[in-house]
């Protein structure tokens, strides 16, 4: 069982970094990634409890770019997390997410929502390595007793075209795939059937050096998983997959371990990695 994708309260998952690992070995997986959003500090004390699971851990990060108003997560593993300027970027990728969520509140006040600002990103404030996002409005609102869930949130309030939606501001997807590899890691792109811009991968492998696309997702249907596994052979990279698990139902609800990525494929991403210019 090979989990790549998975967050932990140090963005916008539930599980502390031990509970994450502790639901992984319950779950019999054998190699887990932490991706959290924009931030790698779980990675070290999720390292650690991986060791006394004996688990195999893989450093690892979602980056969000921004193209044409279109997120792109973007994924990348045996990340050094201790560069500078990796940290240094990062820094900035967390700033820029408070902004939009103080926007949010301000934008929900306008509808006669009122929420605490200061309140909801007071975990953030107190610990800068902590990375906020939109989940945390929406608990905030469930919290308030404004909406009975926080998929409610998001489809009432917070997704594009709802009244407190603000738009992400990030870096290019050629930029981040050059901040990982920067930071010695493999970039990959999260769950593409999400965005359904099919046409920008093989760009971003000519241009960017894209190593990975993420074929295996809860998002993705079996059909999807092989088109991306097929596609990803065209262009000649590698593959990547996880569960994505948050602990919450704004994102699913997938498991933990519950998609997992075959061991060939996580072989060939980690020879891409050993081989690659980025090790």
């Amino acid at each position: 069982m090979i989990d790549l994708h998975t967050h932990t309260t140090a963005s916008d998952g539930r599980c502390t970094p031990p509970e994450l690992v502790a639901r992984a070995a319950a779950a019999r997986v054998t190699v887990l990634s932490v991706t959290d959003h924009d931030t790698v500090s779980a990675c070290a004390v999720a390292a650690a409890a991986c060791r006394d699971a004996g688990i195999e851990f893989v450093a690892g990060i979602e980056v969000t770019a921004v193209l044409d108003g279109v997120d792109v997560h973007t994924l990348g593993y045996f990340i050094d997390v201790s560069s500078p300027a990796f940290a240094a970027f990062l820094t900035e990728q967390r700033r820029t997410r408070i902004d939009r969520l103080r926007e949010i509140v301000k934008r929900l006040a306008m509808h006669g929502l009122v929420l605490d600002a200061d309140a909801i990103l007071e975990p953030a404030i107190d610990d800068s390595s902590i990375s906020v996002g939109r989940p945390w409005i929406a608990r905030a609102l469930v919290e308030a007793g404004i909406v009975q869930t926080t998929n409610d949130a998001f489809n009432l309030w917070l997704t594009p075209g709802r009244p407190a939606f603000v738009p992400r501001a990030g870096a290019p997807p050629e930029e981040v795939i050059d901040r990982i590899h920067s930071a010695c890691g493999i970039a990959s792109v999260a769950h593409p059937g999400k965005s359904g811009r099919d046409e920008w991968l093989p760009l971003w492998v000519e241009r960017a050096g894209l190593d990975a696309i993420e074929a295996y997702h809860p998002n993705h249907d079996a059909e999807t998983t092989r088109r991306y596994v097929a596609l990803a052979a065209r262009l000649g990279v590698g593959v990547s997959g996880g569960s994505d698990y948050h602990a919450g139902q704004s994102h699913g609800g997938a498991s933990i371990g519950s998609v997992s990525l075959p061991r060939e494929a996580y072989e060939q991403i980690k020879e891409l990695h050993h081989k690659g210019h980025h090790s």
